[in-house]
C-alpha cells in the first residue's frame, strides 16, 4: 500500500505547487478584503402577479426585500470568501510542511547512503 503513495508523491510537481501556493494565498486574501460585512438575512418574498398592477407601496416593499436578499447573498459570499482564504492559508502551510519533509527525506537518504558506504568500507578491510 505504501508504493502507490510514493508513486503519487513523486508524480506531483511539488516545485510548481510550492511556487503557486503564495499566489493562491494572496488571491484569497484579496478576495477576502474586497468583501463587505454581512447584514441580517431575510426570507424570500412571494412572486409578483403579472396580471395586476402593484401599488407604489408594494413595489417599495418588494424593492426593500430585494435589497435585503442581495445583502444576504453578499453575506454568504463573504463567508465563502473567508472559508476560501482559510483553506488557502492551510494549503500554503501544508505545502511548506511537505517541502520541509521532502528536504529532510533527501538528507536522511544521503546520510543513510553514506552510513551504508561506511559500513561496507569497514567490513571490506
Amino acid at each position: 500500500m505504501a508504493i502507490p503513495w510514493m508513486v503519487a508523491l513523486k508524480v506531483i510537481p511539488w516545485g510548481d505547487v510550492i511556487e503557486h501556493a503564495p499566489k493562491v494565498l494572496n488571491a484569497a486574501r484579496k478576495l477576502m478584503d474586497r468583501q463587505k460585512a454581512p447584514l441580517t438575512p431575510m426570507p424570500p418574498a412571494e412572486p409578483l402577479d403579472l396580471n395586476q398592477a402593484p401599488s407604489l407601496g408594494e413595489l417599495k416593499n418588494r424593492l426593500v426585500e430585494a435589497r435585503q436578499l442581495i445583502d444576504q447573498q453578499a453575506a454568504v459570499q463573504e463567508q465563502m470568501a473567508q472559508t476560501l482564504a482559510e483553506l488557502a492559508e492551510q494549503n500554503a502551510r501544508l505545502v511548506g510542511a511537505v517541502d520541509l519533509l521532502r528536504k529532510r527525506t533527501r538528507i536522511l537518504l544521503v546520510v543513510a547512503g553514506l552510513l551504508l558506504i561506511g559500513v561496507v568500507w569497514l567490513f571490506a578491510r
